[in-house]
């Protein structure tokens, strides 16, 4: 059973990652010319205004989680019926929670943009198109996420690589729509966005109605239900406010103290760890039913396997892409961007560092969700990532500079991913010796002997085309060695080179 499962993972992690490929290389391509199109003030001004908005979703985004949560365990209980209910129910829950976010953000938000943000008072007109066209794609989003959720339940990755040609290519065509029109392309570029959400949850929409009987919807309420999910999605609520507190609270206290411009740079670093983010993601989306149907199934030894296994590798697939890019950032943003605002690079590179500690918290807060019991969780765990927030007021307002509010991040996701081990050994019986053995300190050790080789090469060459050219491949190939004698066990070894093997043999007999 567990190798059949190992096989739809590696396979549905596979058409993830075509789906990443595709999307990154779009949204790269499409960053640089959005931002030097619109120009580096109205780039900050929709990174702000739009961030903004997405702090009103963190009703949404307790939801989704408890949505993904029960649809996956009923999946996993094989019942039927059950699972068209918590379908509907959580159809009609999102429609709730779209209006009630609707109400809010256009009164108290509204107050907050016109009144708060510091934007060009000639911009203002153009700030509040970008609010507006935001709270309407935020609503968007909220009413589909049932419907990908059921696709997530399901374990139907592939629907997300080839949704994603439709998505990528509406935003490529965005690009070029901006320097047809004549129109306020900020104005544009917020209308635009909107238009390519709409479009995509009706892809998402029809493709469930046709192939799950159960995502059918159908009025439907049951108070028990009712109750049970929105416990549920309370408790996740106070996690997922911190969680959009931290990132676009921060967001906000930037914009106050320094500006548009602080944040624009900060929405590009943003950029770059999404875009390297997705290599794990995409890899944990794969993974992450299986650790809740193994827990609904009672199997926790193989949900351990699989914590371990997730967080581990997780790491490695980001240490890999990250390093040459936090070696190389000032570089690799002037060649991809040309403009590159004051604060970028170091934004960029504390940002990735921050990633790299947080991608081996993924599966353990996926193991949180899948026991159902998020009370002590939610509560320590947010309590914690809030902090962020009053503390970076705190340094700012004694003049420290901006990226003091990354370096504050960075310590508090550490203390987070102790917090969470020590919770999860109370809820699933987890060995925090074991992971620390065979996850953090294997990670330690692969991360100190990959940046040994790239490091002196960076602090020798002093041309920096050649140290580009030098550092990226061998980066690379010291990680990959790295990983390969100090991160892997020996089963593990075994497995790679005989699936190494395995491809040279295919290769050879096809080149005859």
């Amino acid at each position: 059973m567990s190798s059949e499962n190992n096989k739809r993972i590696a396979k549905n992690t596979m058409m993830l990652y075509f789906r990443m490929i595709l999307t990154m290389l779009v949204s790269l391509y499409t960053s640089r010319i959005i931002l030097n199109t619109l120009g580096v003030e109205d780039f900050g001004i929709y990174n702000v205004v739009g961030g903004f908005v997405t702090m009103f979703g963190f009703l949404n985004s307790a939801m989704a989680s408890a949505t993904q949560r029960f649809l996956a365990f009923e999946i996993g209980r094989n019942d039927k019926v059950q699972l068209r209910n918590v379908f509907s129910m959580s159809v009609n829950i999102h429609f709730l929670i779209a209006f009630a976010i609707l109400i809010l953000a256009e009164t108290i938000g509204l107050w907050f943009v016109n009144t708060q943000l510091t934007i060009p008072s000639e911009r203002m007109e153009a700030a509040l198109w970008v609010f507006h066209f935001s709270i309407l794609t935020l609503m968007v989003s909220m009413v589909s996420v049932p419907y990908n959720a059921m696709i997530i339940a399901h374990e139907r990755m592939g629907v997300f690589a080839w949704v994603s040609i439709a998505e990528v290519s509406l935003k490529l065509l965005i690009v070029f729509m901006l320097q047809w029109f004549g129109f306020d392309k900020l104005k544009l570029y917020a209308v635009l966005m909107f238009s390519v959400s709409l479009i995509i949850r009706f892809i998402y929409g029809i493709y469930c109605n046709r192939n799950f009987n159960e995502s059918k919807f159908r009025f439907y309420w049951d108070k028990p239900l009712f109750k049970t999910l929105l416990s549920y999605a309370g408790w996740n609520l106070w996690g997922n406010a911190a969680s959009v507190i931290m990132g676009q609270g921060v967001n906000i206290l930037l914009n106050i103290f320094f500006g548009p411009i602080v944040n624009a740079a900060r929405g590009i670093a943003y950029q770059v760890r999404a875009a390297s983010n997705q290599f794990v993601t995409n890899f944990q989306m794969a993974m992450n039913p299986q650790i809740i149907k193994s827990y609904a199934s009672g199997d926790l030894q193989y949900m351990h396997q699989l914590i371990f296994q997730g967080a581990k590798y997780s790491f490695f697939l980001l240490l890999t892409l990250t390093l040459p890019i936090i070696l190389e950032a000032e570089y690799v943003l002037k060649l991809w961007l040309k403009i590159v605002p004051d604060y970028t690079v170091i934004f960029t590179q504390l940002v990735l560092v921050n990633v790299l500690v947080d991608c081996i918290s993924g599966p353990l807060m996926t193991a949180a969700q899948a026991s159902g019991k998020i009370k002590l969780y939610q509560s320590l765990v947010g309590g914690l990532l809030i902090l962020n927030l009053p503390i970076s007021y705190f340094l700012l307002r004694l003049s420290y500079p901006p990226e003091i509010t990354i370096i504050v991040s960075i310590i508090i996701s550490m203390v987070a991913l102790t917090i969470r081990l020590l919770i999860l050994k109370r809820l699933i019986k987890l060995k925090i010796r074991a992971f620390i053995k065979d996850v953090l300190l294997v990670a330690t050790k692969v991360a100190s002997l990959a940046l040994l080789v790239p490091v002196f090469l960076f602090i020798k060459l002093d041309d920096p085309q050649m140290r580009f050219f030098s550092i990226m491949p061998i980066s690379v190939l010291s990680t990959f060695i790295s990983i390969y004698f100090f991160g892997l066990s020996r089963v593990e070894r075994n497995i790679v080179y005989r699936n190494c093997h395995r491809l040279v043999k295919v290769f050879k007999i096809r080149n005859r």
